[in-house]
């Protein structure tokens, strides 16, 4: 049994993956970011402990000094895009704030007691938008392509010290976060550019065959228990194949 902290749990793989862990027999701490959301997960899953846990707040982040974590999972992230000529720098900045700051605010807050004890994991919650980039998708898989970078370094890093670092690298899944994403894109559009409404219109052909989040809710749960793990956990199934076409094709 292990003690397992999960941000960005009021939804999504993050609440998938904090119901799935309990169910094994963990001590889950399932992190959100309103007191709201924490208040309707405890109710709705008692097995659970919540917190009100915002990755940008530094106050909250302090709170990981006085839990004892085995494994933290960094799924906490927040979804922008839009074209990059005129995407409102402000909410580039908050996206980097979230999905890169707070995952590394996060990582140090949990690190030293890990080191101390010799053992512990970090499961970060990446996405293909980590290796791929393209129109629209640019705010987000900047910051994608940051975690992939923080991923391998810290693995690098602590694995001297037993502690072990991993990534999974999610494609699209129907947890509502893509749509949102991509639904958001419109007000950026500029009328008339045809190109990128046809890559708007492209993306959104994309989210009619999202696959089933509980695959990632299931993998997130099996790299918390395994002995021990890959540096990276591609799905579904073929997307990391895909990924090297769409890549080649482009050199």
């Amino acid at each position: 049994m292990a003690n397992i902290l999960i941000t960005g749990a009021g939804s999504g793989f993050g609440r998938g993956a904090a119901v799935e862990l309990a169910s094994r027999g963990h001590d889950v701490t399932a992190a959100t970011l309103t007191e709201a959301e924490a208040t309707e997960l405890a109710v709705a899953h008692p097995e659970l402990q919540t917190v009100k846990l915002d990755v940008t707040n530094s106050d909250d982040v302090a709170k990981v000094n006085a839990m004892s974590i085995d494994v933290l999972v960094n799924n906490a992230g927040r979804g922008f895009m839009a074209p990059l000529t005129n995407a409102p720098l402000d909410e580039v900045r908050k996206t980097f704030d979230v999905n890169v700051f707070g995952m590394l605010a996060m990582c140090q807050a949990a690190i030293p007691a890990m080191k101390e004890r010799g053992s512990g994991r970090i499961i970060n919650v990446s996405s293909i938008a980590g290796i791929l980039s393209g129109a629209m998708s640019a705010p987000y898989a900047m910051t994608k392509h940051a975690v992939e970078a923080l991923t391998v370094a810290l693995r690098e890093e602590l694995a001297p010290h037993g502690v072990d670092v991993t990534k999974i690298n999610p494609g699209p899944y129907l947890t509502g976060f893509n749509d949102r994403m991509v639904d958001g894109i419109e007000p950026y559009l500029e009328s008339g550019d045809e190109s990128a409404a046809a890559a708007h219109q492209f993306m959104k052909t994309v989210m009619e065959d999202q696959a089933d989040p509980q695959e990632i809710v299931i993998a997130i749960a099996d790299l918390a228990e395994a002995d021990e793990t890959p540096l990276e956990t591609f799905l579904p199934e073929g997307i990391k194949g895909m990924l090297e076409q769409v890549l080649a094709a482009r050199s």
